[in-house]
């Protein structure tokens, strides 16, 4: 799955051009905030908020920045997939 990006977002949009799953961040210093995130029902239980929030963490990693989950589904994958603590900044 191939996400569009922009300042601050990774984002999905279907063919009829809607977008259908994003993720939006903030970046201050070397921290990116993981502020909110949104998968459209006809995209739930396919993995799509996950592969946003890896899309996230390679960003982070390619510009050597620590990572804040600030948004409730954030903080869950950070707590269940403990292989990205080390890119937590609390």
């Amino acid at each position: 799955m191939k996400f569009l990006a922009s300042p601050g977002r990774f984002y999905l949009n279907n063919p009829a051009g809607e977008m259908v799953a994003e993720v939006t961040f903030t970046l201050a210093d070397d921290v990116v905030s993981i502020n909110h995130t949104f998968v459209d029902p006809s995209l739930r239980g396919q993995g799509v908020a996950g592969k946003l929030m890896v899309a996230v963490i390679d960003y982070a990693q390619e510009h050597h920045y620590w990572i804040k989950p600030v948004c409730s589904y954030a903080q869950m994958f950070f707590q269940k997939f403990t292989q990205y603590q080390d890119l937590v900044k609390e």
